[in-house]
């Protein structure tokens, strides 16, 4: 670009850094950093702390990534909610269950409906941060004021129930979505197929392949390997050869 006379934008020093990150180390991501603020034609913003905090913390310096991401709360817009997820996730990724709780709560003054997506962040940040219940109660308000259900939403939570092994809120959930006119997708039978191996609930697990299988024709999913392996293991002890060929036959 500058043997090119090409201007770099905040896109470009970004990348640069990143790239930098990957092959030099973090000395000289400061070294571009600092040629960046000395550029008149580019304003430093929230991106570029943002992208300086998961440089930091993917190095171990986790002090200097909480530090960066002070700076780019400084510089989010009261008019924009997407830098407020994006720095929520960079809290997320360091644990930081207050800055993401922070984020949420500040995103709400930004004039607008909150899109869907944003529920999800905020439920996926809260989960990874470890505060489940947090994520229910987004859940919750995002349902209060929802057009309707979308299963993408209460997949996040259906995962965090499978992963902590809680099959039976799991199923309540489930059920509950399907009650309010929510329509499944493969990823909603993958979750629970997880949750019914886990439990050793082949029969159900079974059943949720089956269905995930049925929608094939809009999507090219398959299950994950473990638990293909699980679902064959278990035609092979139950001596169902049918069963198992259908099973092969499909995969």
């Amino acid at each position: 670009m500058k043997r090119n006379n090409i201007h770099r934008n905040v896109l470009s020093y970004n990348l640069w850094m990143n790239a930098c990150a990957e092959v030099s180390g973090v000395d000289s991501v400061q070294s571009v950093f600092q040629v960046m603020l000395n550029d008149e034609t580019v304003k430093v913003g929230w991106s570029t702390y943002c992208t300086l905090a998961n440089i930091f913390r993917k190095n171990g310096l986790n002090t200097e990534a909480q530090a960066c991401l002070v700076k780019a709360e400084a510089k989010l817009s009261p008019t924009g909610r997407l830098g407020y997820s994006f720095v929520m996730t960079c809290y997320a990724a360091l644990n930081d269950s207050d800055g993401v709780m922070r984020m949420w709560e500040a995103s709400k003054s930004v004039p607008g409906r909150i899109l869907t997506a944003y529920y999800m962040a905020a439920m996926s940040c809260s989960i990874k941060v470890g505060d489940i219940s947090q994520a229910e109660c987004i859940f919750g308000k995002w349902e209060a004021g929802c057009r309707k259900h979308d299963v993408r939403v209460s997949n996040v939570l259906l995962g965090a129930y499978v992963r902590n092994r809680w099959i039976e809120k799991a199923e309540r959930l489930h059920l509950h979505m399907l009650e309010k006119g929510a329509c499944p997708n493969y990823k909603t039978w993958e979750i629970l197929m997880e949750g019914y191996v886990q439990s050793r609930q082949m029969d159900k697990a079974v059943g949720c392949m089956k269905k995930g299988l049925s929608l094939l024709k809009s999507c090219h999913w398959r299950p994950p390997v473990e638990l293909m392996e699980a679902i064959g293991k278990h035609f092979e002890e139950q001596g169902s050869a049918d069963d198992a060929y259908r099973y092969i036959k499909v995969l």
